[in-house]
């Protein structure tokens, strides 16, 4: 399923590992892909946003 791997710091891992467990995911891949997929959808809605075109573009997905 998953064909990429996404590096993420180990104290955001870790938070990102915590958070996932609290919210029932199975594991951390399954609560990135929802984060991601939240924000993509987000800023599709809309995409006159700056500050999500901004983030969107710090984190590699869109350039």
């Amino acid at each position: 399923m998953f064909g990429h791997k996404v590096k993420l710091p180990p104290e955001l891992w870790e938070r990102a590992r915590r958070h996932a467990a609290e919210a029932g995911f199975a594991t951390v891949d399954e609560f990135v892909v929802r984060a991601v997929e939240k924000e993509l959808e987000r800023a599709r809605q809309d995409p006159s946003d700056e500050e999500t075109r901004k983030r969107l573009e710090g984190l590699g997905y869109i350039s």
